[in-house]
């Protein structure tokens, strides 16, 4: 039982794997990094909240690392997981040595983009869907909706200009 038990397993999580690989691939657009800047902070958002319209935004700034750069972090940090494993698992790494959160205004006309969401309530409308462009009300419902999953698990890089968030990019996680 327990080997059928197991193989059952193996092929769900096969299964999975090769489905998220061909809604990856089947799209027109691809995975691109966002690539860091002065203005940009990425960070753990805690809530998200509308007051008569001023959408503000409470977050754990983070360090990201990705590639080369994650491992090259993740070998400072993890000197015996870093031989053993041969670099960041996953090809990514966050640091968040000062947990304390800010809070940001977001701008009424940011541009928010999604990569994985839940798009209709089941687990097949969660597919990939690069830079999925979507409204501030709509990014608002995705927030506040954790039934298939919690979007506060993502970080996300959030673009500052004049003291307020301009865009807001979901950073995938695999």
């Amino acid at each position: 039982m327990k080997k059928i038990t197991l193989l059952t397993t193996l092929m769900i999580v096969a299964l999975l794997s090769f489905m998220t690989s061909a809604s990856a691939i089947g799209t027109d657009k691809e995975y691109t990094p966002v690539p860091p800047s002065e203005d940009t902070v990425t960070a753990l958002i805690s809530s998200i909240q509308n007051d008569n319209g001023h959408v503000s935004i409470q977050a754990d700034p983070i360090e990201w690392y990705e590639g080369a750069a994650a491992d090259q972090k993740f070998m400072e940090r993890e000197k015996d997981a870093a031989e053993e494993l041969g670099g960041a698992p996953d090809g990514y790494y966050i640091v968040n040595d000062d947990q304390t959160l800010r809070t940001y205004e977001v701008a009424p006309d940011a541009q928010v983009l999604m990569q994985i969401y839940d798009h209709d309530g089941t687990y097949e409308g969660m597919d990939i869907k690069w830079n999925e462009a979507v409204s501030l009300d709509k990014y608002l419902a995705i927030m506040n909706n954790d039934k298939l999953m919690d979007m506060k698990s993502f970080p996300y890089h959030l673009t500052i200009q004049d003291g307020k968030v301009v865009k807001i990019v979901q950073q995938y996680i695999p």
